[in-house]
């Protein structure tokens, strides 16, 4: 069993301290309180990462792969009853919570291929000298991680930061305390006491930990949230790394399928309800093939909301917010051909939403809007599209449907994202990373990159000792 925040303490602590209370997305039902850690309990999670990082770092690390591999090996066989969890406490449906686990699994396994090949540079100096570069574990790091893809995301920065050497204290999300105690029991195992910890509780407890002395902040979540925790991070000195909101847009040229593009905006607006860093938050359509893709979109989220299967929102507090920038929207003068009304019944459940006439001035358009919601806005050229599609404080990623090659390579060059997904709202090569841009974050969250951000780099030089006869040896025979 791994150490924990409330198992680092007597237990009293633990007891006094407030809880996290879980209700049902589907039905509203309480279904457990996890307590929080106090002070006391993030001060001995801190103390104990930092005695265990100096033999973490110093352990090789073939043996830190090999740790890695018995970390993805113990999640593969929690999958179901962590898949479960996430279900009860998000409400995303078992089958697509598998399918987060299972590339948890891979990505603990492709760092515990790649942690022991990463390597310095050899240099160039005096050829009687050695010149090179090392990287070295930062020391700990603090991981904050999401609901909304707990486990896959949690493990990528698990895996890239234990690999390098580092001890790790993760938080994960208040919206899933169970799940993320339940994946600590699962990972921490297969690693030396100290090295990877679990602290649960809400934005208290991350504000402990960000303002504590730790060496490396980690960051998945909102920008309000990054923006704090970058703050902390330039108090303390700890390197930050974020992946933070964003509102990727989806550009629509005039000459592809109008039906194919809707079932491409459908994809990216309302799986996982919405609930996705990379989601499509708003859309931007050539008048020429307005109409039918508009039409199409119109019956991809009817089809949705009469089969049931867009599953509840996380909670009603973000249920509210989605709905609150949806009936601003409508205020405003859009139009909702399919949902944009609270439903009636239990749970934080929230239609597939298409609103049509929406207006670059409405909030829809300008944040981001965590729920199945398309708002779509019609523009006359591909440059206007382009050109509103660059707007914005966010630079997570952007989509663009189009045949036109020109079009395709005016839309890579000029948008101000960290990904831009040309003919497919999903997908990519595996061990793709991108560096977000604006309020969307900073630094490579994903990929080989990854390694380097949790390390940092030291450069030796070696040269020779003057000879006996006090002469600098040239290396002739």
């Amino acid at each position: 069993m791994p150490t924990t925040a409330t198992e680092t303490t007597t237990g009293r602590e633990a007891a006094n301290s407030s809880g996290i209370t879980i209700r049902d997305p589907r039905t509203g039902e309480v279904l457990w309180t996890v307590p929080e850690a106090g002070p006391g309990a993030v001060n001995q999670a801190v103390e104990a990462a930092r005695s265990a990082a100096g033999e973490w770092a110093a352990t090789a690390p073939a043996e830190r792969g090999a740790a890695l591999r018995a970390a993805a090996k113990a999640l593969d066989a929690a999958a179901r009853e962590l898949a479960g969890l996430n279900a009860s406490e998000t409400g995303r449906p078992v089958e697509e919570a598998l399918a987060g686990i299972a590339a948890g699994v891979s990505t603990l396994e492709q760092y515990a291929e790649l942690g022991p090949v990463h390597r310095g540079h050899s240099l160039r100096g005096n050829r009687l000298a050695s010149d090179y570069t090392v990287a070295e574990p930062r020391g700990v790091a603090v991981l904050l991680t999401p609901w909304n893809d707990p486990v896959a995301v949690a493990c990528g920065l698990i895996g890239a930061a234990l690999v390098t050497g580092n001890a790790v204290i993760h938080k994960p999300s208040e919206r899933c305390p169970r799940l993320g105690e339940a994946l600590g029991e699962v990972l921490a195992p297969a690693f030396p006491p100290g090295v990877f910890l679990t602290v649960s509780g809400g934005a208290k407890v991350g504000e402990l930990l960000t303002q504590a002395k730790v060496d490396v902040l980690a960051h998945v979540g909102s920008s309000a949230s990054g923006t704090r925790i970058a703050q902390a991070g330039a108090m303390t000195g700890a390197h930050v790394l974020r992946e933070n909101g964003g509102n990727d847009p989806l550009l629509v040229d005039s000459d592809v399928d109008p039906v194919w593009a809707a079932g491409q905006a459908a994809i990216g607006a309302f799986s996982n309800s919405g609930q996705i860093c990379t989601a499509v938050e708003r859309i931007y359509v050539h008048e020429a093939i307005a109409a039918e893709f508009c039409s199409a979109l119109e019956a991809e989220a009817a089809l949705r909301n009469s089969n049931g299967t867009v599953a509840p929102l996380v909670d009603l507090r973000m249920r509210d917010e989605v709905h609150t920038q949806v009936a601003a929207a409508l205020q405003q003068g859009a139009r909702a051909v399919e949902g944009g009304a609270l439903p009636d019944g239990p749970g934080s459940f929230y239609p597939a939403t298409v609103l049509l006439g929406c207006t670059d001035d409405m909030q829809v358009m300008t944040e981001e809007t965590f729920g199945p919601v398309a708002p779509v806005q019609v523009v006359k050229t591909f440059d206007d599209g382009l050109r509103l599609a660059c707007s914005g404080k966010y630079g997570l990623a952007a989509t663009v449907l189009s045949g036109n090659i020109a079009h395709i390579q005016q839309a890579v060059a000029s948008l101000p994202v960290g990904t831009v997904k040309v003919n497919e709202v999903f997908g990519g090569a595996p061990g793709g990373a991108a560096q977000p841009r604006g309020e969307s974050g900073h630094g490579f969250g994903y990929g080989p990159e990854l390694l380097d951000e949790f390390t940092q780099v030291k450069v030796v030089h070696i040269a020779a000792p003057p000879a006996p006869n006090g002469k600098q040896d040239e290396g002739r025979p």
